[in-house]
């Protein structure tokens, strides 16, 4: 007799049970890498790992589970699928997807995986600090070679790499994703190249100076509440690279990086992470406790920190309500400024080495880059010994800049410490999503230009949260924008705003 069999429970409510008990264990999960990434000693990190890999093998078993195998066929067949309200007919879709990857994975593989990878972050994080390739390449190698093993085991599709890019962007191919970014090439590189040529270079000599990190603090915490960012329901704190993560929408996470002599890192960087916060902050309710209380993929998580980030914290109307806040907090640094002449210095384009600190322009340039070498590694079979020198070969003939240490190139990025191969194209999916949101913002709330001037920003998180936040996975992402704009993903939309932002900051005439 099977464990249905013997359960004195619905199947729905047996299943509502187990999917509860496995978001409550990843739940823990979370809290313990916020914790490993937020100061955890790191003399603790190797046991440490062991623990959080046990935890997860424990709840890899429940994911995988005959009793699990049983539900969902139960819970899957049309006779019964139709007597299901619309979140539970999700959810069981969901977790169906999740079962049938899971499965095909060796329950003992996984949990190495897991330690593996809890190690390795901590591993980036001293070899980025003492520019220390070598130290961190047998983590990488290791990370590689199980991806490469995931990837025979779920079933290539097209190609390898689309194996690893379905798992952050549901339905999205290389294909799809070659054309997408040949379109932003072909108009943005043109533009590029024009604002390289122009003499009217904004002024950026304010962005150099001591700024002082408990002010950055205050001023962080002032725009986060500005936002609409629920403090009761998250918290802001330091690590060496930003992040945000939602445990549940009760207690979501962000963290930022604080430098002494660049008062943008911290500004942006907490900006663009509570983009992502107000995104878990706001789901429905309803769904809180199963896997649909999150984002519905990467690319639509990026779209809301870009969008947040770029379009309203890099926007003229922003910074004519808070200049005057920023200028209190650092007299004497930025007095004389005004905002049209702060606006144009945070919007200067130049080629850089580092990606969270790129202009918006170039900014994907650097995620053409990283898209094309995890191709190359995982289609092409590149050795990962190899990356440093075809790293700064790509940026050099990208960016015209060439790192002058690891530290500064390959290392940068936090992502392939834990094996996130397939999440870097939503950065530049997230910037298109949300260009192409934006526009439609513009035109459904008219007066929303002068509300950011006032610092009335509510009303924008209210209908983003209305589009885009409440729903969390219950509509995928290709069902997502089509539902707000009325078309499929488009890169125009951020073209167009690229271009009309630019020309006016570099005086360009027409682009």
């Amino acid at each position: 007799m099977s464990q249905l069999q013997q359960s004195s429970s619905t199947p729905l409510e047996r299943f509502r049970e187990l999917t509860g008990k496995i978001k409550q264990f990843e739940e823990i999960l979370g809290l313990v890498y916020w914790d490993m990434r937020t100061g955890a000693p790191r003399k603790g990190i190797e046991l440490r790992s062991q623990a959080v890999g046990a935890l997860s093998s424990e709840t890899f078993k429940l994911s995988t589970s005959e009793e699990m195998g049983e539900l969902l066929a139960v819970l899957s067949a049309p006779d019964k699928a139709s007597t299901l309200s619309d979140i539970d007919r999700k959810l069981v879709e969901e977790t169906a997807k999740e079962y049938d990857r899971n499965r095909r994975i060796p329950p003992d593989m996984y949990r190495d995986y897991v330690v593996l990878t809890s190690q390795s972050e901590a591993a980036w994080e001293e070899a980025k600090e003492n520019n220390d390739f070598e130290g961190f390449v047998p983590y990488l190698e290791k990370i590689i070679d199980y991806n490469r093993k995931f990837i025979e085991l779920w079933g290539v599709k097209a190609t390898p790499y689309d194996t690893l890019l379905d798992m952050y962007e549901p339905g999205l191919t290389t294909v799809e994703l070659d054309r997408l970014f040949g379109e932003l090439r072909e108009r943005l590189v043109p533009l590029a190249e024009r604002i390289a040529n122009s003499p009217n270079k904004p002024d950026t000599s304010f962005l150099t100076g001591t700024f002082e990190k408990e002010a950055q603090k205050a001023f962080s915490k002032l725009i986060l509440k500005q936002m609409g960012y629920d403090f009761e329901a998250g918290r802001l704190d330091e690590s060496v690279h930003p992040f945000a993560t939602g445990l549940s929408t009760g207690d979501v996470r962000i963290t930022t990086r604080y430098l002494s002599d660049d008062l943008t890192s911290a500004l942006f960087g907490t900006i663009h992470e509570g983009g992502h916060a107000l995104y878990e902050q706001n789901i429905s309710r309803e769904l809180d406790g199963t896997s649909l209380s999150t984002g519905t993929s990467m690319g639509i998580h990026e779209s809301q920190s870009r969008l947040w980030e770029n379009m309203i914290g890099r926007s003229l109307g922003f910074w004519q309500r808070y200049l005057p806040d920023l200028k209190a907090l650092f007299p004497g640094l930025l007095d004389e400024l005004t905002p049209e002449a702060f606006y144009r210095g945070i919007n200067v384009v130049e080629p850089s080495l580092i990606r969270i600190e790129a202009d918006e322009l170039t900014y994907n340039l650097h995620i053409m880059i990283r898209y094309e070498i995890e191709k190359m590694l995982f289609n092409e079979n590149l050795d990962p010994r190899d990356l440093p020198e075809v790293w700064n070969r790509k940026y050099t003939e990208a960016l015209g800049v060439t790192p002058p240490d690891n530290a500064h190139g390959v290392l940068q990025d936090v992502h392939w410490s834990g094996g996130a191969f397939g999440y870097f194209p939503s950065y530049s999916l997230g910037n298109m999503y949300g260009a192409q949101m934006m526009d439609v913002a513009r035109r459904k709330l008219p007066d929303l230009e002068a509300q950011i001037a006032k610092g009335e920003l509510l009303p924008l998180k209210e209908w983003l949260t209305e589009q885009v936040y409440r729903h969390g996975k219950m509509l995928n992402p290709s069902e997502l924008i089509e539902r707000i704009s009325g078309q499929p993903l488009q890169s125009s939309y951020l073209c167009d705003y690229l271009e009309n932002k630019y020309k006016e900051i570099y005086r360009l005439g027409r682009v």
